[in-house]
């Protein structure tokens, strides 16, 4: 199938949006602020990788507010709506702020969110709000304290990421999504206790299935909860009805609790690939734009910008990747090759989830 830019709407829109090689368009960009990150995670940074020696990128080797402005206005112009901020751990950035206002004067973005582990998110939420964020997400594995500070590599404190998450709330951050990524044998009994805890909060829960990202979390099937099993437990206890996507492509099947006590969300990517409906770039915080979550290489828009490349120069590069894109990994996943980690591929804290 041949590609084009197309007008969704010319009527409604000036904006052409770009369609890869399978027709999906380009409506979302993930960027990462840094790669660095306050937990050690033991299926993203595991400590005896990323230890207290380990070199993160510099200052220097990182993309500055400017370079990743420009190329956020570049996107928006091939018909990106949705930004999202992330890391590594993106509220390390002190002055994240700065970056936020930015984004948020870019014509045509209607969607700028944040996603963070929460521990910092307790004293920055106003500020960030008031710059001009909308939303935030939050990775939280589980609402057990032993459990979650195993999973953050003993770094977590739970106290501190609820408070961040009520601090969210208050600036009106909303709605406020938790993310759940459930491995089974190390937090998959204790789901049912975290949705417990978010009911009638307005929150919404999205439990994820353990996913062959990057190199470094010696992912296996077994590891594996599907989410239909997931479904099916919450069910029992709280029965559900499946409700519409809120937006074309949304990654996360949605279900309503019966007794009107919220939403929660099941993202399937292993057992129930969506790669036919993704519509996401990742851009790294060294300047390097992916195609794809699980990707083994990119193109790197770093040289270009310290060339002097200019927002049309700029708009090429970036419909050319997308147009030559046919990124579907997920629907290709061979179990047995994804185990034996054969394929390189990206790590998740260079490119956010």
């Amino acid at each position: 199938m041949s590609s084009h830019l197309i007008p969704d709407d010319p009527i409604a829109t000036n904006v052409a949006v770009t369609r890869d090689a399978l027709h999906r368009p380009l409506h979302d960009l993930r960027i990462s602020v840094l790669d660095q990150c306050n937990f050690r995670c033991p299926y993203c940074m595991p400590e005896d990788e990323f230890h207290a020696d380990y070199e993160f990128l510099s200052r220097k080797q990182r993309l500055t507010y400017d370079e990743i402005l420009k190329i956020a206005r570049v996107a928006a112009g091939l018909g990106v709506s949705k930004l999202r901020l992330t890391g590594g751990e993106p509220l390390l950035d002190k002055k994240l702020p700065a970056l936020v206002r930015g984004l948020a004067a870019i014509p045509g973005i209607d969607d700028l969110a944040l996603t963070t582990n929460g521990m910092l998110l307790g004293s920055a939420a106003e500020k960030l709000a008031d710059a001009g964020l909308h939303r935030v997400t939050i990775s939280l594995d589980s609402i057990d304290e032993t459990i979650f500070r195993h999973m953050s590599g003993g770094r977590g404190d739970l106290g501190k990421v609820l408070e961040g998450i009520e601090a969210a709330q208050h600036a009106g951050l909303a709605p406020i999504k938790i993310n759940v990524v459930v491995q089974r044998g190390v937090n998959d009994h204790s789901v049912l206790d975290l949705l417990d805890h978010f009911r009638g909060t307005g929150h919404i829960v999205r439990l994820i299935e353990f996913m062959d990202v990057g190199n470094q979390n010696g992912w296996r099937q077994d590891q594996v909860v599907p989410s239909r099993q997931l479904r099916d437990q919450v069910q029992a206890q709280w029965p559900l009805r499946r409700i519409d996507q809120s937006y074309p492509g949304e990654v996360a099947r949605r279900y309503q609790y019966v007794d009107g006590q919220g939403e929660i969300g099941f993202i399937s990517s292993v057992t129930e690939p969506f790669c036919g409906d993704c519509s996401r770039a990742r851009l790294s915080a060294d300047g390097v734009l992916y195609t794809c979550l699980f990707a083994n290489q990119g193109t790197d828009l770093l040289e270009s910008l310290r060339a002097n490349a200019d927002e049309e120069e700029l708009t090429d590069i970036l419909s050319q990747i997308w147009l030559q894109r046919a990124d579907r990994y997920s629907e290709l996943r061979r179990p047995e090759v994804a185990e034996a980690h054969v394929l390189r591929k990206v790590e998740m804290y260079r490119i956010g989830g």
